[in-house]
């Protein structure tokens, strides 16, 4: 009796762990390859038609595959500095617009060059593009050439954030290097990504648009043009509770509670593109999910970060 009581004890005495190895493998890795794929098969429509009609599709499903990595912004897409180049958003001088009309006003010819990729981050990636798709265009035909540089655009960096993944992993399960000296600079980078990413959702994607209740901001919702505003929202909750819970095998009722509440209070809002911040009678519901995606936050420090013993970092996904 005795040795089966101390056998227990024992069990409950082994301290949670963090599983960096489950991240890498059910996690980054098949988002990443993900992320490939549909940026490959938007390429591809736009080569066979750049109409918006055509690519709107592929485009959603591109988008999605970002979205849903985006969080990760450590490893291959810091060091190739692709971050804003992906999605430059915030944009709050509109710089993909001017950039976008520098472009067209002076039909130049870099959109059919290699070196498209030199050209302004606020001009390439998913911002752009929706710019391109959900906007009038002046010049269809430099709008097409745009798009489609845009697009192969898009796979070339996914290909090359793709590529470099796998030895990057190796840093990290292989603490002691160079990048990571210690198993705690691993842990502290995977905190960090979730922590940001809940802190992007909570100050950037709701507390944009919502700005304050004298003074909306509507117009300064994330991907509100082509109506995916609230759909980012979603996709990021899914995102970040599957990090959360693969990252950290310990306690996580709190933490599971909230995203379940953020997540049921984002699926009853039915307002793709947030307009309703603007409504005093729909705003209050948006204000209430960004409170629930507060109580995350708080459930992660308490379930996840004190026990681990580790803080956020920097995190180049903070916005301005």
């Amino acid at each position: 009796m005795k040795r089966r009581l101390a056998f227990a004890f024992s069990l409950l005495a082994i301290p949670a762990i963090a599983d960096t190895q489950a991240v890498i493998d059910s996690h980054i890795l098949p988002r990443h390859g993900e992320f490939v794929a549909a940026t490959s098969a938007l390429a591809s429509v736009a080569e066979n038609d750049c109409t918006a009609d055509a690519l709107k599709p592929a485009f959603s499903d591109a988008y999605d595959a970002w979205i849903s990595i985006s969080h990760i912004q450590f490893g291959p897409i810091e060091e190739q500095g692709l971050g804003l180049a992906m999605s430059f958003w915030p944009d709050p001088k509109d710089s993909t617009g001017k950039a976008i009309a520098r472009l067209t006003s002076a039909k130049d010819p870099i959109v059919e060059s290699a070196d498209f990729g030199e050209v302004s981050a606020a001009a390439q990636g998913f911002t752009a593009l929706e710019r391109l798709l959900f906007d009038p265009q002046p010049d269809a035909d430099y709008a097409c050439a745009l798009t489609q540089a845009v697009a192969n655009g898009l796979v070339d960096k996914a290909e090359s954030i793709n590529a470099a993944w796998p030895g990057f992993a190796g840093l990290m399960t292989e603490a002691g290097n160079d990048r990571f000296q210690s198993e705690e600079e691993v842990n502290r980078a995977l905190y960090t990504a979730l922590s940001t990413g809940l802190e992007f959702l909570h100050d950037q994607r709701l507390g944009r648009p919502l700005g304050t209740f004298e003074r909306p901001r509507p117009r300064r919702a994330e991907a509100r043009r082509s109506e995916r505003s609230l759909r980012h929202i979603e996709l990021s909750l899914a995102a970040l509770e599957e990090l959360a819970t693969t990252f950290y095998s310990g306690d996580l009722n709190l933490t599971k509670s909230a995203f379940a509440d953020a997540r049921a209070r984002a699926a009853a809002l039915d307002d793709p593109a947030l307009a309703g911040v603007a409504d005093p009678s729909k705003r209050i519901r948006i204000e209430a999910l960004q409170r629930t995606v507060r109580d995350i936050q708080n459930a992660v420090n308490t379930e996840i970060g004190k026990p681990l013993g580790i803080t956020a970092g920097f995190n180049a996904l903070d916005g301005d």
